[in-house]
């Protein structure tokens, strides 16, 4: 006879909320290093599609979805007139997003103030070395070095 089966119990992760999701579309958009770039080049222009793409050695099409994802992730407006289209950036989730990655500053901070601590114990302990060889030095009657 066969041993009952087991039943396994899956919690189900809490659905998220629209900023959540929002979060999500635009760190998924981040993750590739050309939507980054496009994001680089609409810096401070409004840029045609293929203005953009002329800058990588993708497709016109390629290039194209890349925009599409950042224009679902709110990173990009796009405006079109026929068959142009204009793309602009869009700050704001990357403002959201900054803010999410704000709350974790305490960790970053904490390191650094370890950091700070370590880098001054090792400069004090160069220091007190560097004065104990000066006073080893004079009480031989050697010339301090560097004097």
């Amino acid at each position: 006879m066969a041993p009952p089966a087991r039943l396994q119990v899956v919690a189900a992760a809490p659905p998220a909320d629209a900023g959540e999701q929002a979060l999500d579309l635009v760190f998924a958009a981040l993750a590739d290093p050309v939507r980054r770039a496009i994001l680089s080049q609409l810096d401070g222009h409004e840029l045609l599609v293929s203005q953009i793409a002329q800058h990588f050695d993708i497709s016109l099409q390629a290039v194209s979805k890349h925009i599409q994802v950042l224009v679902r992730a709110g990173l990009v407006a796009q405006e079109r007139t026929g068959r142009i289209s204009r793309c602009s950036l869009t700050a704001g989730p990357i403002f959201d997003a900054a803010i999410w990655l704000n709350r974790y500053s305490k960790y970053w901070q904490a390191q650094f103030d370890l950091l700070a601590a370590t880098l001054g114990d090792i400069d004090r302990r160069g220091r007190a070395k560097t004065r104990s060889k000066r006073t080893t030095s004079r009480r031989k009657g050697r010339p301090m070095s560097g004097a």
